[in-house]
């Protein structure tokens, strides 16, 4: 019955645990202080963390249903690797809306994969009362219909010209324009849009409802708002580049990637010139730093800010080479997927990730997630390797949390290193 004013979410997870824990504390007779402590209510997110494993696992057997050279050992093990995420696992232990926001997006994502529209968008509203942001993987649910309808239709285009030098799946620069001179044509086409709402419309009433409610609240954020200010902050998708890479080397450093980006570097000096110049004026442009990014020192991005961006102002521009190689070979292991799923993962991706000022790891978890479910397979051996690297990043951050504490000179309170 209390609401502090600095919580920015729905209360999802407040809803949630209060139906869980008072039929339990009805049926086994608990009192009030075992019902309503700390212990209990992160309870909730072990069984959350429980269900991301089993989702994660049914999702990677649907996705990938047509590779058989994968083993059901391997499908576990990359399931099991998802779900101790270090981001995401170290949430599971506290009180965060982490676990619950992700564990109803995937289910989302599992039923509109299998067609249950109508389960997902229920699914869906659920995921946006954890966290606001959610509203935009609904979008993407709606855009895996799209997509494939895109893509069928893509297919007949270029069988009636036959015209093999295009591939359906794969697209390049010079493809591009055709495909969205194609896309432009197909959505300005009426009858073709009103099948495509006639396949989406639980999707549409549910992202109608969230403008309704933005309307209403005047705006997303609920709470404190002055901490929460959307802006255009392009450098966020340079920062998940960044992060993508570093949760996923096996997939994306490889050496063989490394002689394809030069090879393709080699082949188009021009497009990524153009390219070098567009990243370079966005992080001139468009670079924000929050406050909290300045003064939480309890929080990783807090050093990685302080001991990289702020060693010199250059900093920001010498990584750009760095982040067009993590973009490339981002872009190169999805490329078993069609283009407009790619084109529709990636509008996804800039709507979750650039209105954010705050640099913070946490709101990456979930285009991390989707992004990881959708790739290739590696070899066992890379799979334990990253098995591994997670295991042990998890270990280093629980021991910093636990272990290294520390006091800010106007508060008594413990303050500990965490995500």
């Amino acid at each position: 019955l209390q609401w502090d004013p600095m919580i920015t979410t729905l209360p999802g997870l407040y809803l949630l645990s209060v139906g869980v824990v008072k039929p339990a504390a009805w049926l086994l007779g608990w009192t009030g202080s075992v019902v309503c402590s700390v212990g209990m209510l992160r309870f909730i997110n072990l069984l959350f963390s429980a269900g991301n494993f089993y989702l994660l696992y049914l999702l990677l057997l649907k996705i990938h249903q047509k590779n058989k050279a994968v083993s059901g050992f391997q499908r576990i093990l990359s399931a099991l690797t998802l779900a101790v995420f270090p981001t995401l696992y170290f949430f599971t232990f506290l009180y965060y809306t982490d676990p619950g926001s992700v564990f109803f997006t995937l289910f989302s994502y599992l039923m509109c994969i299998y067609g249950n529209h109508k389960t997902s968008a229920l699914l869906g509203f659920c995921g946006f009362m954890f966290r606001q942001t959610n509203i935009v993987w609904t979008v993407f649910c709606a855009g895996n219909v799209v997509a494939e309808k895109l893509n069928e239709a893509w297919k007949i285009e270029l069988q009636k010209k036959k015209d093999e030098k295009i591939s359906s799946g794969k697209g390049s620069f010079s493809d591009l324009t055709r495909i969205l001179q194609f896309l432009v044509e197909y959505l300005l086409s009426p009858k073709k849009l009103i099948t495509l709402a006639a396949l989406t419309w639980p999707y549409i009433i549910l992202v109608s409802l969230f403008f309704v409610f933005v309307f209403i609240n005047g705006g997303i954020v609920v709470g404190d708002r002055s901490s929460h200010e959307a802006c255009l902050h392009f450098p966020q998708l340079f920062y998940f580049l960044s992060f993508t890479v570093f949760f996923s080397f096996p997939h994306l450093l490889t050496p063989t990637k490394i002689r394809k980006f030069l090879l393709s570097l080699r082949k188009h000096p021009v497009q990524y010139s153009l390219v070098t110049v567009i990243s370079l004026f966005l992080i001139w442009k468009f670079t924000y730093v929050h406050k909290y990014l300045l003064a939480d020192n309890r929080h990783y991005t807090f050093y990685v800010w302080r001991k990289v961006f702020q060693r010199h102002e250059l900093v920001k521009y010498l990584l750009v080479p760095f982040y067009i190689f993590a973009g490339w070979s981002f872009a190169d292991t999805l490329k078993s997927k069609s283009i407009f799923w790619i084109l529709m993962y990636f509008v996804c991706l800039l709507a979750v990730t650039v209105p954010q000022k705050l640099l913070e790891f946490r709101y990456f978890i979930l285009p991390f997630l989707i992004y990881r479910l959708n790739i290739p397979f590696l070899s066992l051996y890379r799979q334990l390797l990253e098995l591994a690297f997670y295991i042990l990043v998890n270990a280093v951050t629980f021991y910093l949390f636990l272990n290294r504490t520390f006091q800010w000179e106007n508060s008594d309170e413990v303050q500990r290193f965490m995500w």
